[in-house]
């Protein structure tokens, strides 16, 4: 009876303190002192991954996590035979993303970032098991890195993706281009590349015009795939680029050739992704740093606050952007619709970026 009535006084005494006494400190002026690792994984090194990256830095910086203060940033690019594709390269990439994987796992980073979807596809289980927080972004289809769905990440996993509506973006193309009925795309076995084209296949099937796709080498020169697709003026009106890593390789060689090879037969090339293509007369999609920026949001609030990847949906751009190259509608002699020289803003590298919203097909 003595140790319940000296129970029951303790119990009486802690309630009638002040509740302050109970509160929790708040988990960012726990951290204050902490200094975050953050494991970052990619396949290829290309321009528009580094401008997600530096997005992504940017808007950590902007919460007050910055590289070289509070902030150590190790980066792992694989480029294990990627330029060769085929079986066996493709294997080696695998396995080589799976052994980095496994590293992060043990070094038990405060987070993980993988840029693009074949980093994030085959990453995220061994992270997952290791209870390492992932972030992700420069995916174009969540779907097809492992996702739930554009909106969820899965157990242990968010981030931000490029994915945009290819319909909106078809029916672009065609409102600057009517006469326009075929279009080429040449594309590799890049996963972003491959839903890229058909993604766009589909979407133009739906408004009377047509895709004709010609896979490549990741090596291979593009010229020969222009000049069996363009056949003389008989064949395509219209190439086309997709969200592929191999308009980035040896040194843009494809891209290059792609808007010269446009620029001398007088076909239009646009762009279905922020690559940027010598030559090109219109982009369309999604910013890679501002989509960089997005998964920068999210872990921001996995690291300050320790929230859990699962809670947080997959963000995206809201409207994609749209830049118009006014020399090259010149070249071309491109009647440009009044809507879109009416909501034209020009930019520093002299492109015209336009109002999405004010010149989005209804």
């Amino acid at each position: 009876m003595n140790k319940n009535r000296r129970l029951l006084a303790l119990s009486i005494a802690l309630a009638a303190l002040p509740t302050q006494a109970f509160e929790l400190l708040p988990m960012a002026s726990m951290d204050d002192n902490h200094v975050f690792k953050l494991e970052v994984l990619q396949v290829t090194d290309i321009e528009p991954y580094q401008e997600a990256l530096n997005g992504f830095l940017d808007t950590l910086k902007s919460q007050g996590i910055e590289q070289g203060k509070n902030l150590k940033v190790n980066r792992v690019r694989i480029d294990f035979d990627v330029e060769n594709g085929g079986f066996w390269s493709r294997l080696g990439v695998l396995f080589r993303i799976r052994q980095e994987a496994a590293r992060i796992a043990a070094t038990k980073p405060d987070l993980a970032l993988t840029i693009g979807t074949p980093a994030t596809r085959h990453a995220r289980g061994i992270l997952e098991d290791a209870r390492v927080p992932l972030v992700f972004t420069a995916v174009a289809d969540p779907r097809e890195a492992g996702c739930a769905s554009l909106n969820d990440g899965g157990p242990g996993v968010t981030g931000s993706t490029l994915y945009v509506d290819m319909r909106d973006s078809v029916r672009m193309v065609q409102q600057v281009f009517p006469a326009v009925k075929k279009i080429g795309m040449i594309h590799t076995d890049d996963e972003n590349g491959v839903a890229n084209v058909a993604a766009a296949s589909s979407s133009a099937s739906q408004i009377g015009m047509s895709v004709t796709a010609r896979q490549v080498g990741k090596s291979d020169s593009i010229v020969p795939s222009l000049k069996a697709m363009f056949q003389d003026g008989k064949g395509v009106q219209m190439f086309a680029v997709p969200l592929d890593t191999y308009y980035g390789l040896h040194r843009y060689e494809p891209a290059i050739d792609l808007g010269e090879f446009g620029a001398a037969h007088q076909i239009p090339v646009v762009t279905l992704a922020m690559v940027h293509v010598p030559g090109a007369v219109m982009y369309v999609g999604a910013d890679f740093r501002q989509v960089g920026s997005l998964a920068g949001v999210q872990a921001g609030k996995i690291l300050r606050n320790r929230t859990k990847p699962d809670v947080l949906p997959i963000l995206r751009q809201k409207t994609p952007t749209m830049l118009i190259d006014p020399e090259r509608a010149a070249a071309l002699k491109l009647d440009l619709p009044s809507a879109i020289l009416a909501h034209k803003t020009a930019t520093r590298n002299g492109f015209w970026q336009v109002d999405w919203e004010q010149v989005r097909p209804q």
